[in-house]
């Protein structure tokens, strides 16, 4: 019998899995299993390296069904991305995302929907590596500012926690609106355009306070 597992990473404490599991079931999935890796970095740590996560090759088979938020759950690097939803395709596995709702499935045989399906995954990735390099970029600059402001009143808490600051980063950087993204999230429209305008405050905030 199939099964459709969540696989959810974390990689720092103010991120939690039961957001992840909670955004799926809202999206419709029926999570029959979910497997986790906590405090493990997207960028350094390959899925198939990961205590949890190599756990998935071992696990699923022809016919089941892999979740993930979004493709960056697996990884932040292009080559390990790619590599690891291919491997599962070969398998029979279906891969599909609660963000945006894609599917990755290598049965189809269509020479021209596999190349769409390719170029997809391709870009996916590489947007996931880039948005990591951008907050890699941000949280250095954070970390400068908050160094030289440290003396400083923190100012007020951010609404908002380090997982959701990455999700509203990723989807703006995938073109979705202000208004769509405060209705996900709960956060204000304002607070969505100020991380838009300045993502470089909006991350040095969250370092201020810690998170």
């Amino acid at each position: 019998m199939s099964q459709t597992v969540l696989y959810a990473r974390v990689s720092t404490k103010d991120q939690n899995i039961t957001h992840q599991k909670d955004q799926a079931e809202a999206a419709g999935f029926t999570i029959d299993r979910v497997v986790s890796d906590h405090g493990v970095s997207g960028i350094h740590t390959r899925l198939s390296e990961r205590a949890e996560g190599k756990r998935l090759f071992d696990i699923l088979r022809a016919g089941d069904v892999l979740v993930v938020r979004w493709v960056d759950r697996l990884g932040r690097n292009y080559e390990d991305v790619t590599d690891t939803i291919r491997n599962f395709m070969r398998r029979g596995v279906i891969i599909k995302t609660v963000i945006n709702n894609m599917t990755f499935d290598g049965a189809t045989k269509d020479p021209m929907q596999a190349a769409v399906r390719d170029a997809l995954i391709a870009f996916m990735a590489a947007t996931a590596q880039a948005q990591a390099e951008a907050t890699k970029e941000a949280q250095r600059a954070g970390i400068e500012a908050a160094r030289d402001d440290r003396k400083r009143y923190r100012g007020k808490k951010p609404s908002y926690d380090r997982e959701t600051y990455n999700f509203v980063i990723d989807q703006l950087g995938l073109g979705e609106g202000a208004s769509s993204l405060s209705k996900v999230t709960g956060l204000t429209r304002q607070t969505i355009l100020r991380i838009r305008d300045k993502p470089d405050q909006a991350d040095a905030a969250l370092i201020k306070w810690g998170m």
